[in-house]
């Protein structure tokens, strides 16, 4: 959705001299943003972070609300909430009429990736430590396929409206992988016998009415929640930065960054940026094998001063060239990926079992919380930016 975002917001542009624009129109020519003909910017009149702040805040809430009880709810009717709700999104972004309608989308998109995330991040405090990696990986890739899909064929002339509904077999692909392919864990701790078989029955795919009496998780009082919240702060600030940074630049940054000399159309340029971000990210999620960083908060600082050379470059134009800024983006999600599986893997090594499943889905609320927090900053800047002469 995030890829569509120029998209989506370029529709209320062209939707009141033709209607149906977004599903039959791929590069509308573009028109001024209202403050004036005379910004060197070429805006959309509502900020791509309308998008972001519409996927990002019913993420939030599901994140916020998941360590106080979501673990009550079994995961199979989880699973298929989060399955429909991406179909559903895809189906409503692609028939809008309206920017209105395409936002109620992308908030069904946000509903079905923060309650597919938190559910398949505590799913694998039930299998080896090395499924974090896997895990990681498979989100990467899942960035990178999506924006990569969305380029390629709204490049080749397919519009997108048939670009959002040819993703629906996604959906279906995920319920048939948790419904068909996923096996039961095995046990973790064959040395206790009655533990260990308590957490092979755990229940996955079939019954899953007495879950929360097994799992790990389910027994916490508040004042160990607390406890164990309180010890993951050193993992969970260093994250939100990185996220408050990275998205402040894609979502804020990313459709002022506009290279006047080069073929490509703005919003071509906007969906390669978005790409390429994906690509960095997918290659440092799956690096945990070959790179382990104990010290988060020193991405978090480099993330940090990208942001910054960014913020510089929109303001001063120094950049000559639409490709030193393809380098930058492809570095800055390297170390966006690399925070984010170096995160969860230190904290899966060093939580005990007991509290591995409450701090996995407790540590899930820091990259929203810190894109939440770039949404509501992006939004006054690009009215502030777009107003300059």
């Amino acid at each position: 959705m995030l890829s569509a975002a120029h998209d989506i917001l370029r529709h209320e542009r062209t939707s009141g001299n033709q209607s149906h624009a977004l599903p039959h129109q791929v590069d509308p020519d573009p028109m001024p943003f209202p403050h004036g003909n005379a910004s060197r910017f070429d805006c959309n009149a509502v900020s791509t972070a309308a998008v972001l702040l519409a996927d990002i805040l019913p993420t939030l809430v599901i994140k916020l609300l998941a360590p106080l009880g979501l673990h009550l709810l079994p995961y199979s009717p989880r699973v298929l909430v989060s399955g429909v709700c991406s179909a559903g999104s895809f189906v409503l972004v692609a028939f809008s009429h309206s920017v209105g309608t395409s936002l109620c989308g992308v908030v069904l998109a946000s509903i079905s990736s923060g309650l597919g995330e938190v559910t398949f991040l505590s799913l694998t405090a039930f299998y080896p430590s090395p499924v974090i990696s896997w895990w990681s990986s498979g989100t990467g890739g899942a960035g990178l396929l999506g924006a990569l899909s969305y380029l390629g064929l709204t490049q080749a002339g397919l519009s997108p409206q048939h670009t959002l509904l040819s993703m629906l077999g996604i959906p279906c692909l995920l319920l048939a992988s948790y419904f068909l392919v996923l096996t039961s864990p095995e046990p973790q701790d064959p040395g206790g016998e009655d533990e260990a078989e308590a957490t092979a029955r755990q229940p996955l795919i079939g019954s899953e009415a007495q879950q929360s009496a097994s799992a790990p998780g389910s027994s916490l009082s508040f004042r160990e929640r607390w406890t164990v919240f309180k010890g993951l702060l050193c993992y969970i600030v260093p994250l939100v930065l990185v996220y408050f940074a990275e998205y402040f630049i894609n979502q804020g940054l990313f459709e002022l960054l506009f290279f006047r000399n080069t073929s490509l159309s703005h919003a071509q340029q906007y969906r390669w940026y978005q790409m390429l971000y994906q690509a960095g990210v997918f290659v440092s999620r799956s690096s945990l094998r070959c790179c382990h960083i104990r010290f988060t908060w020193a991405l978090a600082l480099l993330q940090c001063l990208n942001l910054a050379f960014l913020l510089v470059d929109v303001l001063l134009n120094f950049l000559p060239s639409i490709y030193l800024v393809f380098l930058i983006i492809l570095y800055e999600g390297l170390l966006g990926g690399a925070a984010y599986v170096n995160t969860f893997h230190n904290i899966a090594v060093e939580t005990s079992d007991k509290h591995r499943e409450f701090a996995m889905a407790a540590t899930c609320i820091s990259d929203t919380l810190g894109i939440s927090l770039s949404g509501v900053v992006a939004l006054p800047l690009h009215d502030f930016l777009c107003s300059l002469p």
